[in-house]
């Protein structure tokens, strides 16, 4: 099973070249999406969560009150640390059934944490990871998310620095202040080209 751990940087892209990914037929597995999934109303985690903190972290439609689920794990590691011991399994769970179910000749995994997890880059054949300056992951989300620069910088404290994540990785899209749609789309070309021959070797 062949399989790419895609991830970057709060602002470098990742969704962006996941989308270019799943334009060409790859199939995408979202770890995000599934931590959403099982945080939503009736969501498998939250009367886990419910016992593990009380009603007052779950919204009124039944899902996880995010803001104030960030706001606490934010300011106390034990918490996180609780948080995390309750949702991973859940995810890692969902994450293979739904590998084991993808089509193609390889599919991707989108981990927004994966260096930081220490775990992923065992479970996939090759980490990809989306890169660009640090100054433009930072404007991108005050741009995107009306956040301030030291809201951005208190969440980029919590992941790993660039310098880890290329490190970690076997591959890299450059998605820097200059790059267009277009040129991601050629490096996503000639990836996608490229695991395509390895998944078939």
């Amino acid at each position: 099973m062949f399989s790419i751990g895609l991830t970057g940087g709060i602002g470098s892209g990742k969704s962006t070249v996941a989308d270019l990914f799943a334009a060409r037929g790859v199939p995408l597995i979202d770890a995000d999406l599934i931590a959403h999934q099982i945080t939503a109303p009736g969501g498998v985690a939250m009367p886990l969560i419910a016992g593990e903190f009380g009603d007052g972290f779950i919204a009124a439609d039944g899902s996880l009150d995010r803001a104030k689920m960030r706001a606490l794990v934010f300011a106390d590691d034990t918490a996180k640390a609780r948080l995390e011991g309750i949702v991973h399994p859940l995810i890692r769970a969902e994450t293979e059934r739904q590998r084991l179910a993808a089509q193609g000749a390889y599919h991707i995994v989108v981990v927004p944490l994966l260096v930081e997890s220490g775990e992923w880059a065992s479970r996939v054949s090759r980490v990809l990871v989306v890169d660009c300056p640090v100054e433009t992951q930072i404007a991108r989300v005050m741009r995107r998310n009306g956040f301030t620069r030291e809201q951005v910088l208190a969440i980029m404290a919590k992941q790993a620095s660039r310098e880890a994540r290329l490190a970690a990785a076997d591959d890299i899209v450059i998605n820097n202040e200059i790059a267009t749609r277009d040129a991601l789309a050629q490096q996503v070309d000639a990836l996608h080209a490229r695991y395509l021959s390895l998944a078939s070797a």
